[in-house]
């Protein structure tokens, strides 16, 4: 295996031989497989495009060479993409193909300006919703043209059209052809299914082959592939156009903005599946752009980055871009000797093979995220747009109706009224008001007519849920309130949001700072004094308790619910946290750790009394329940600045009579090694902590050495010691730091550089 720590091979030769020694076993076999892919599809994109068969091989050749060799994307796998057969074919009906190779290579030279310019990553800002609607519409366009060639007969070039046709060609279809092209689906549809073995060979592949030898076999008089001789006579030159160059110089912009959005999407993909090979977006624009200069200069389709093949090259265990230019070379070879097989395929088995490829773009996945986002109707829009326009326009009714859809909910609150459920009989009626979003003019009619359900003489929660708060909703929210008190209700503002309302003259904005969800925050910072007319019948000591407990169940319970199920049946959590019972310290907070990840023990000074005393079982029992019930193989013992235990330490509590001084004298020890010159409390006072923040650093490392000494930390009872990791929590600075056992001190959180430190006590304290 090669050294990861090695420097990059500098020279060609150098690169060649270590490409040669270490990449070489996986890029070639990777690059015939995604080849095998790549032949079929190549020929049934063009096919549907209406371009030349060859066009499909040339195009497929050029950008495995050509993009593969220039592209910013090591795995990525360039070739004719069924994203651009609307696009082409009706350049093709409008121009006629040389122009559309004209069309090509003025694309080309644009996407390779554009990156140039360093502008790829702008094209990941286009909704993902509208990209996946308009690979759909493409698909169903190509699935209902393809639909009549599978048939036995000819495709209209209007989506609307050919849906309006299905019915008559249903009626007259052409048996032969029909079963090939059935055979061809039923074959792609069942290969994922088949034994993992059999999958290696790619399902295109022996759809196509498998159809074509039983339509030989059976002499089959259907249409097959004709080509105008080899593909070195197919190379067509490009030509400008003589007029129409307002249409001409839309097709270039178009077949630009879809050929890169199209490739830089799949790269990102294909990033997403090796992270390690990182994609250089703007030289990948450009590597898209030489590819189709050259392709359209030979007279090829259009090239796009390619999902499934680029997909196919990684699952394949390519490891550089020579198994993309590789492909490339294997299509030219075969391009040229094995060219009279082409002419044996029925035109019915590259339809059904389009047919199912047209089915593909088409995702139920892509569906149910366009619900779940709220963005079903630009899904459907764009849909329509392409079927029922074009693609461009298609499009830019997409775009246009998200852009409203952000708008609207940037601009728009969200506003609901619900009743609640009284906590007393005697309590007022109770409604809830919530808002949440933008709060300006705009919402101020649907703010008043929900504001309007609310009865007289109820208590209202207002909750503002708001980011922004403008000054002519604040005057109406305060009007309204204003009267609703005065006609014998009450009204508590409940400012969840970041626009501020209670005691302000006009809208203005909390920093950002001082906004903290509701679970992260004390009942101080955000109840109410009364919390209500309707809290006053309850005792005042648990008027904190039922409004936090009410905002649990309201905002908190329904999020978490789902996650509550999966822990119902028990607990496996990650550590035991052993700390103090102050208040201040929160173990989930600081850890930002939530339910079933945490075994918190808390006593009054995080100690652990000697195993010999009674009062240890306090702390011994739950560190054996969870070794050798929960499995649990780490220990935290965090202590924390401003201790108070540790104060009255200091103060001479340890040697006082009664139930605090019995438990705090298991701190004395630690009194005595601070006082003898510990080097964790000499490295503490260093630093400039107090006295009190001096012991409770020893403290920690004191209880850590006593828990790492009890049988059940070393290992005695377990094949493997459990990690026993110091904790100091900093009050003031909000921040957690960690053990140096090296260095004998509290370090701050030292992120990735944490496996380098010595942080955990194992076994037999040093």
């Amino acid at each position: 295996m090669a050294n990861p720590s090695a420097s990059p091979p500098t020279g060609m030769r150098e690169r060649a031989r270590s490409w040669i020694t270490q990449d070489l076993r996986y890029d070639v076999p990777a690059s015939l497989v995604v080849f095998l892919v790549a032949i079929p599809l190549s020929l049934g994109i063009a096919v549907a495009s209406g371009a030349p068969v060859t066009a499909g091989l040339i195009a497929a050749a050029v950008g495995g060479i050509i993009a593969g060799a220039l592209g910013g994307s090591a795995l990525q796998v360039s070739g004719p993409a069924a994203g651009l057969t609307v696009i082409v074919a009706g350049l093709v009906q409008q121009f006629g193909w040389a122009v559309t190779c004209a069309i090509t290579v003025a694309a080309g030279l644009l996407q390779i300006l554009l990156g140039m310019s360093r502008v790829a990553r702008a094209a990941l800002a286009i909704s993902p919703t509208v990209v996946h609607a308009m690979l759909a519409g493409i698909g169903l366009t190509i699935v209902l043209g393809q639909l009549h060639v599978l048939l036995g007969g000819s495709a209209e070039s209007d989506p609307i059209q050919n849906v309006l046709d299905l019915p008559s060609q249903l009626l007259n279809l052409h048996g032969t052809a029909a079963y090939l092209g059935l055979a061809v689906i039923a074959i792609l549809l069942v290969w994922p299914r088949m034994p993992a073995k059999i999958r290696a060979i790619p399902g295109p592949l022996v759809a196509v082959i498998g159809v074509t030898l039983v339509a030989e076999l059976v002499s089959a008089n259907v249409d097959r592939v004709a080509l105008p001789g080899s593909v070195l006579d197919a190379i067509t030159l490009p030509e400008l156009p003589s007029n129409a160059w307002g249409a001409v110089l839309l097709g270039v912009f178009t077949m630009t903005i879809i050929a890169s959005v199209e490739s830089l999407l799949s790269a990102v993909a294909v990033d997403k599946m090796r992270p390690e090979k990182k994609a250089n977006l703007d030289r990948e624009l450009v590597g898209q752009g030489a590819a189709n200069t050259v392709s359209g200069m030979l007279g090829g389709l259009p090239v796009t980055g390619v999902i499934v093949r680029s997909a196919t090259n990684v699952r394949a265990g390519a490891r550089t871009k020579a198994s993309a230019i590789l492909h490339g070379v294997w299509v030219v070879a075969f391009a040229l000797l094995l060219v009279d097989l082409i002419e044996r395929i029925p035109m019915a088995v590259l339809a059904g093979l389009l047919v199912v490829i047209g089915m593909q773009l088409v995702k139920l996945a892509d569906i149910k995220t366009a619900l779940a986002g709220g963005e079903f109707l630009v899904y459907v829009a764009t849909v329509l747009g392409v079927l029922a326009l074009n693609l461009l326009e298609g499009v830019l009714i997409g775009l246009a109706l998200s852009v409203l859809l952000m708008l609207r909910r940037v601009v728009w609150a969200q506003v609901r009224a619900e009743r609640a459920e009284r906590t007393h009989p005697d309590a007022p009626e109770h409604w809830i008001v919530v808002v949440e979003g933008t709060l300006s003019f705009l919402s101020i009619p649907r703010l008043s007519r929900v504001l309007g359900k609310v009865p007289a003489r109820s208590f209202v929660e207002l909750e503002l849920v708001v980011d922004f708060l403008d000054h002519a909703a604040y005057e109406h929210l305060t009007v309204w309130k204003r009267q609703h008190e005065a006609a014998g209700g009450s009204v508590l503002v409940d400012e969840v949001g970041l626009a501020s309302f209670s005691g302000a003259e006009s809208a203005t904005r909390k920093p950002l700072g001082r906004v903290l969800p509701r679970w992260f925050s004390p009942w101080s910072s955000w109840q109410a004094a009364t919390g209500g007319k309707e809290l006053e019948v309850l005792p005042p000591a648990l008027r904190p308790l039922v409004t936090g407990v009410r905002d649990y169940h309201r905002r908190s319970a329904p999020l978490m619910r789902d996650m509550f199920s999966d822990l119902r049946d028990g607990q496996n959590p990650h550590a035991l946290f052993l700390t103090c019972a102050d208040s201040r310290v929160v173990p989930n907070v600081i850890t930002s750790s939530g339910p079933g990840d945490l075994f918190t023990v808390r006593n009054i000074g995080n100690l652990v009394p000697p195993p010999a005393e009674p009062a240890s079982a306090s702390v011994l029992a739950p560190v054996h329940f969870a070794v050798e019930q929960l499995g649990v193989s780490t220990v935290l013992v965090c202590g924390h600045s401003g201790c108070g235990a540790m104060s009255g330490l200091i103060a001479g509590a340890g040697d006082q009579e009664g139930p605090v001084g019995d438990w705090l004298r298991w701190g004395v020890p630690s009194l005595e090694a601070m006082r003898t010159g510990h080097p964790v409390s000499t490295a503490a006072a260093a630093d400039g902590w107090s006295e009190v923040d001096q012991l409770a650093m020893v403290n920690v490392v004191t209880q850590v050495r006593m828990l790492a000494q009890l049988p059940i930390v070393r290992g005695e009872a377990e094949s493997q010691p459990i990690r026993v990791v110091g904790l100091f929590f900093d009050i003031a600075s909000a921040q957690l730091l960690i053990l140096n056992e090296e260095q004998d001190r509290f370090v701050a959180m030292p992120g990735g550089e944490a496996r380098r430190l010595n942080l955990a006590v194992e076994g037999e304290p040093s």
